[in-house]
């Protein structure tokens, strides 16, 4: 069973879509979309959750079919995901992919008793996002940026995105924005941008977006588990060695899944699920279970300590 409904966040009214779980008293899970994307995006992992979870997609704040919003940081975001997890029982569990995995680490740190486990999908660090207008980012989020909110129909804005060139700051040819994204994900970028708010974008190209966030410190106040899954900066990953250094040094309780070049569990950039299907079964969901089983008085705490195929 499925539905949609609305909530309220710190200001604006929030679009929440629910699945009841194969098991009534399942913990409740609460997915954490990426910037300019919408909480139907984790569809394909609902197969690997439902048996364990009862699950929560979240449109945030200016996406999908939430409201706008005249603020777009992440500490606006964040506050929305806190005041939503009040309604969900607990504890909960939180999986967020980029925009999506720095709410949930905040949200972890503002609520310490109520969050069981974060899962954390190539979070963008600081030193990223303070250079994100000079890489090869800036083009796409430009290129969103005057797409979103589009009144075309979805296949003729999927048509224009393909076709359409990328410069790129810091030198090399232009590149088509589909020959970087498979047809099915330009037709999904299409989807979402005609849902999106075009304000989402301006304080990530500025560089603002997370103003106001105290970084290391709201690290340090993370409690749960969390599991940390690292892309390739070379393909694309938003975690370099520094940022990534900062948060491992930072949280107490971390596993370190690593996509890098050198990882013996297979290469990946940002998009980690999107592009090695298989970490869910082998990373995410034992991850989850030991996390809740832990929380539950199950199984012994673990000890500080950054686990798992890390580099």
């Amino acid at each position: 069973m499925t539905g949609l409904r609305r909530v309220e966040g710190a200001g604006v009214t929030l679009a929440l879509e629910s699945w009841a779980p194969a098991q009534p008293s399942a913990s409740p899970l609460r997915l954490l979309h990426g910037v300019s994307r919408r909480g139907s995006t984790f569809l394909p992992a609902l197969p690997w959750f439902l048996p364990r979870f009862a699950v929560h997609a979240l449109d945030h704040r200016g996406h999908g079919a939430s409201g706008r919003a005249p603020g777009y940081l992440v500490r606006d975001y964040a506050a929305d995901a806190v005041r939503v997890a009040g309604g969900l029982g607990g504890p909960v569990v939180l999986y967020g992919h980029s925009l999506g995995a720095l709410v949930a680490l905040l949200t972890a740190a503002a609520l310490p008793g109520r969050i069981a486990a974060v899962v954390a999908e190539d979070p963008p660090g600081p030193g990223f996002l303070a250079r994100v207008g000079e890489g090869d980012y800036r083009p796409i989020f430009d290129l969103y940026r005057r797409h979103a909110g589009s009144p075309l129909p979805v296949p003729e804005l999927a048509r224009l995105l393909d076709a359409a060139v990328l410069e790129r700051p810091a030198g090399g040819a232009p590149r088509r924005f589909g020959a970087i994204r498979d047809s099915a994900g330009v037709r999904l970028t299409a989807a979402c941008l005609t849902a999106l708010d075009p304000a989402v974008l301006d304080p990530l190209l500025s560089g603002a977006w997370l103003e106001g966030v105290d970084w290391p410190a709201a690290l340090a106040r993370v409690a749960c588990p969390v599991l940390l899954l690292r892309g390739e900066p070379a393909l694309g990953g938003m975690l370099p060695a520094a940022d990534f250094e900062t948060l491992r040094d930072a949280v107490a309780d971390l596993t370190v899944g690593d996509f890098g070049a050198r990882s013996p569990w297979g290469t990946a950039g940002h998009t980690i699920i999107g592009q090695s299907p298989d970490v869910l079964p082998r990373f995410v969901i034992p991850f989850l279970v030991a996390a809740v089983a832990v929380g539950e008085g199950h199984a012994e705490a673990r000890p500080r300590a950054a686990q798992g195929c890390g580099r």
